[in-house]
């Protein structure tokens, strides 16, 4: 799976799709249990790119063959199939039970009804990175629980900035003169993220106005508050980048994949994405194999305040198996399969304690920098209206980034199109 984050390998690149579609169609079959909640069940998720999914459903089958779990894997377009997805559940359908679902739309969904709320108590949410339950909260409830994770992190080519005798960037200012000073050194370009107008750039967005101190909306989406000088101070960080050539053009096209294969070719000093990254650019055919490091990402005065990534688990609110679903999300984020997660699916966990496993520190030494990311990020802006939010943040923002309109006038504009958005009937 790759989700968003919105999204790196491993988070959301895929979703759900409206119960029309050939794919979503097929029935688990068999009897059902339908007066005790209990009864076979359907998992939709993207797609399980590693394949450990599978092997880890196989193990509940096997023990628990009443209530087998049919998986059911649909392609790569989250904005696309957050649509669909929404559709189905606005019309009841029951066919899916357990919907693996992006971090950011769980707001939305709660809000709409279409998800079963949780018991908190039943689940080890104690055990978890604490900011990662605020993800699958709505209205003082929780609604999902939280499977995978993810934050950006800041990938730089570790054999340049020791050769200049440079340390890696903690700061906005050491950021861009490294990328304005260095990366032509070596024919390359300074920085990129992903800022394609999609959930990427909502991302990117976001972790700027935060981490220069301010914030996109409040009190769970019902007031606007991004018409702020930090706002349009993270605003000009990315805008003043394509102006001033650090970042290039050629990055309002990025979305995580090209990001990372410019990096991964040799192209890119600084890179932000997500930690599965770190895999591919170790691999054998990479261009910088052995050659890079990964730090926080940087923000103005120290680490940036990042977004939070990744999946939930949700029910529902249509399911006829509810408690066999509740038993599956407490077998999917026990310490056992969270292992597995991050062991076999290459994804970030979101049990902490795995995260300071010496074991697993040798095999993924990103884990420390990862976990310090997470702990300093908080979820994207929190609306009933997340798409339509999202939807403004990207136009705005890239319209800024590509010159369109200064920093100044594009706060305005998302202060004003958010209002609308939130104040609608």
């Amino acid at each position: 799976m790759r989700w968003t984050c919105a999204a790196g390998r491993g988070l959301l690149a895929a979703a759900l799709i409206f119960a029309g579609s050939s794919v979503a169609c097929s029935s688990t079959g068999g009897e059902t249990h339908d007066s005790d909640g209990r009864g076979q069940l359907t998992l939709v998720t993207g797609g399980d790119i590693t394949g450990y999914l599978r092997s880890v459903l196989d193990d509940w089958n096997r023990a628990r063959p009443a209530e087998k779990v049919t998986l059911v894997e649909l392609p790569e377009a989250a904005d696309e199939v957050r649509a669909q997805m929404s559709t189905s559940l606005r019309s009841g359908s029951d066919r899916y039970d357990v919907l693996n679902i992006d971090v950011a739309w769980t707001s939305e969904f709660a809000a709409a009804g279409w998800l079963s709320p949780l018991n908190a108590d039943r689940f080890p949410t104690k055990r978890f990175l604490p900011p990662v339950v605020d993800t699958a909260t709505f209205g003082g409830r929780l609604h999902a629980l939280p499977y995978v994770t993810n934050a950006g992190l800041l990938y730089y080519r570790k054999d340049i900035l020791d050769r200049e005798g440079e340390k890696p960037p903690r700061t906005w200012a050491e950021l861009e003169g490294l990328a304005k000073t260095v990366a032509p050194k070596y024919g390359l370009d300074g920085y990129a993220g992903q800022f394609l107008p999609y959930e990427g750039l909502t991302v990117n967005a976001a972790e700027a106005v935060q981490s220069a101190g301010g914030s996109v909306l409040a009190d769970e989406g019902a007031r606007v508050t991004v018409d702020s000088a930090a706002a349009r101070k993270g605003v000009a960080f990315l805008a003043g980048g394509v102006r001033d050539g650090w970042i290039p053009e050629k990055a309002l096209t990025y979305k995580e994949e090209e990001s990372r294969k410019s990096f991964q070719d040799g192209r890119l000093l600084f890179l932000r994405n997500w930690p599965y990254v770190h895999g591919l650019a170790s691999r054998g055919d990479s261009k910088v194999a052995g050659k890079f490091g990964v730090v926080p990402l940087p923000g103005p005065d120290g680490p940036a305040a990042g977004i939070l990534g990744g999946s939930n688990l949700a029910i529902n609110a249509n399911s006829r198996h509810k408690e066999s679903a509740a038993d599956l999300l407490s077998y999917l984020t026990s310490e056992k399969v969270q292992r597995r997660v991050l062991t076999e699916g290459a994804l970030p966990p979101v049990w902490a304690d795995l995260y300071g496993d010496p074991a697993l520190v040798r095999q993924f030494p990103y884990l420390p920098t990862l976990r310090e990311s997470v702990l300093a990020a908080r979820p994207r802006p929190k609306s009933p209206r997340y798409e339509q939010v999202n939807l403004a943040i990207q136009a705005v923002v890239h319209d800024a980034m590509a010159q369109r309109e200064t920093p100044e006038r594009a706060v305005e504009r998302l202060a004003r199109e958010l209002e609308t958005i939130v104040h609608q009937d």
